[in-house]
């Protein structure tokens, strides 16, 4: 009887470790897609955040300033 019971409880401790072991997998298998999920959602807005970085210098460079603006106009003063 003794030699059944300890089967039983050597099986029922295998059972529990290979549990334990499924759910720790199970765990980094979420916790992997979780990383990647929240990079793909992360990934477009930082892209676009850089390309906006990187482009404001060109169109600020390409408004003219003010002074040229006004430079082909003709400005009547008033006579008096």
């Amino acid at each position: 009887m003794s030699n059944d019971s300890v089967q039983d409880f050597s099986v029922a401790v295998n059972n529990f470790v290979q549990t334990l072991g499924t759910l720790a997998q199970q765990s980094f298998e979420l916790l992997n897609i979780a990383v990647k999920t929240v990079g793909q959602i992360i990934e477009p807005l930082v892209k676009t955040g850089c390309d906006l970085v990187c482009q404001a210098p060109t169109k600020v460079a390409s408004v003219p300033p003010v002074t040229s603006v006004f430079q082909g106009s003709s400005v009547s003063t008033p006579k008096k």
